[in-house]
C-alpha cells in the first residue's frame, strides 16, 4: 500500500472540507511523524488515528536531519521538515499547502502534492462527485483556507468536462 505522509495544513483543510472519510477510504496510507501529531493534531485531531492516519516515530538520525534542514529552509517550521524529512526517509509523497515546505521538497527531490490534488484524487477514484467536491471546498474558504482558489476552480471545470 502507497504511504502518503502529510502535513498539518492539508489535513485540516480536508477535515474543515468534511471530506474525511473520502480521503481514507482511497488506497494509501497516511502518515504523519508523531512530533508533529503531538504538538499540532492531538489536541483537536485525535480522531484521525481511529480514521487510519499513521503516527510515526523518527529515530534520532531522523530529526537530527530534520532540525539540520530546518536551519537551511529557515521559512519552514521544523515540524514541517519532520514530515519532509519522514517523506523523504521513506521514499514516499508528501502532502502540504505550504509553499516554503513544496519548495524545499522539490529541492530534495521529494514528490509534492496539495490539497486539491487530493480531492481531485478522491473524484478520480468515485469517493466524492464533483458537487461534493464543490460543496467541501467551499467549507474550506468559509473556515479560512489560503488554497489558491483560482486554481480549485481550474481542477473542478478539468474534471467536470
Amino acid at each position: 500500500m502507497l504511504l502518503i505522509v502529510s502535513d498539518t495544513s492539508v489535513l485540516i483543510d480536508i477535515e474543515q472540507g468534511e471530506l474525511t472519510s473520502a480521503m481514507f477510504s482511497l488506497p494509501w496510507q497516511f502518515a504523519v511523524p508523531d512530533i508533529l501529531f503531538a504538538s499540532e493534531l492531538a489536541e483537536r485531531h485525535s480522531h484521525l488515528l481511529q480514521c487510519g492516519l499513521m503516527n510515526k516515530t523518527l529515530n534520532g538520525d531522523l530529526v537530527a536531519e530534520a532540525y539540520f534542514l530546518h536551519q537551511k529552509y529557515i521559512r519552514t517550521s521544523v515540524n514541517d521538515m519532520l514530515a519532509l524529512t519522514l517523506a523523504k526517509h521513506e521514499s514516499c509523497q508528501l502532502l502540504t499547502g505550504d509553499r516554503a515546505l513544496r519548495e524545499a521538497a522539490k529541492e530534495l527531490n521529494v514528490e509534492v502534492h496539495g490539497t486539491i490534488w487530493l480531492v481531485e484524487q478522491m473524484i478520480q477514484s468515485e469517493k466524492i462527485t464533483v458537487e461534493v467536491a464543490n460543496a467541501g471546498f467551499q467549507r474550506m474558504k468559509e473556515a479560512g483556507s489560503r488554497l489558491p482558489w483560482g486554481e480549485v476552480e481550474v481542477m473542478l471545470g478539468k474534471v467536470t468536462c
